[in-house]
């Protein structure tokens, strides 16, 4: 009788030898937790479409971000839902803004957490595009990134960490770089959304932050889900305007795309598990289609193997809680 000369299986047969060769890691100080910031004192709304998930005002965000601290997370990523929006989405760009005052009641109160914030007017603006408009409807290139400069210096002025460009206009990096240059905020990196496809994912995002188009879609500016060369076009321009970690959005659906600017840069890569990647594993855990824990222990898993140094995901105190062995 013929034996296999290699025996692949001798270094799984025990949980030791499996943590003992295990290729990937998975950890809190990996992860970014995403807050939806609103106005109020001790306000916390749920988000319907996102369970577990919900509004917080300043208050609430502070201590949220206290819990995942000492949880080990490494990170906030902050979005800021404003009770006033106009055309131009200027309320984004005001020093003493939601954000603004968001970052530094967390910088004060855990000053050892990461906070990072999402730049971009889709939550500021009337229209809910991320950037002006003309009569038409047609999303304005470069006469949007003056306020998304702004918006960055007003975050980063606040003691941001990193600010994450999100809109996809053209050229915003670079004009995010040399407005806080000039503003003496040279050393705040920039976490650019370099990569940022038009998904199908981010519909419960939109309810949270609502950011919904008023009319047509981002697909303009957006990128197309089938392009994949278009990506490392895209890395290769964020890196040139000086961007310090480039992004990918969504994860789960893209861990190719991550795994091919992994092999083209030494830029930290950051993927985003979207609002939706979430939610349909909430709903199908919820109706016992599946274990909650161990389906999103894989995907957040699969997404560090494919090359991700940082995930942004709503998982993140849940990891830790399921690494010390809890189960909320």
């Amino acid at each position: 009788m013929s034996f296999p000369s290699e025996r692949p299986r001798r270094l799984r047969q025990s949980a030791a030898w499996r943590r003992l060769v295990r290729e990937t890691e998975l950890a809190p100080r990996h992860l970014i937790l995403p807050l939806f910031v609103i106005e109020g004192r001790d306000r916390a709304l749920p988000v319907p479409s996102m369970p577990g998930v919900s509004q917080l005002s300043i208050d609430r965000a502070v201590a949220e971000a206290q819990a995942a601290a000492r949880d080990g997370v490494a990170g906030v990523l902050l979005f800021g839902v404003p009770d006033t929006k106009d055309p131009l989405g200027e309320s984004a760009a005001d020093p003493d803004g939601l954000v603004p005052r968001a970052v530094r009641a967390i910088k004060a109160a855990v000053p050892e957490l990461l906070v990072w914030t999402d730049v971009c007017l889709c939550g500021a603006t009337d229209h809910g595009h991320c950037g002006h408009v003309d009569a038409n409807g047609k999303v304005l290139n470069d006469v949007s990134l003056g306020t998304l400069a702004r918006t960055a210096v007003a975050h980063a002025a606040a003691g941001a960490d990193a600010v994450a460009p999100s809109d996809m206009m053209d050229g915003r990096v670079g004009a995010i770089r040399q407005a806080l240059d000039a503003r003496g905020l040279q050393d705040v990196p920039i976490v650019a959304y370099a990569v940022k496809y038009a998904s199908a994912l981010y519909g419960p995002f939109r309810e949270a932050a609502h950011s919904a188009p008023a009319f047509g879609d981002r697909r303009a500016y957006q990128m197309d889900a089938a392009n994949a060369r278009e990506a490392l076009r895209e890395i290769r321009l964020d890196i040139e305007e000086g961007a310090d970690v480039v992004m990918v959005k969504p994860a789960g659906a893209c861990l190719d795309i991550i795994h091919r600017i992994r092999q083209q840069t030494d830029l930290p890569v950051a993927a985003y598990q979207v609002s939706g990647e979430y939610s349909l594993i909430k709903a199908a855990a919820a109706v016992g289609w599946v274990d909650e824990r161990a389906v999103a222990l894989e995907a957040l898993t699969g997404i560090r193997r494919a090359g991700a140094d940082i995930i942004i995901t709503y998982f993140a105190r849940n990891v830790a809680a399921w690494q010390r062995g809890d189960h909320p």
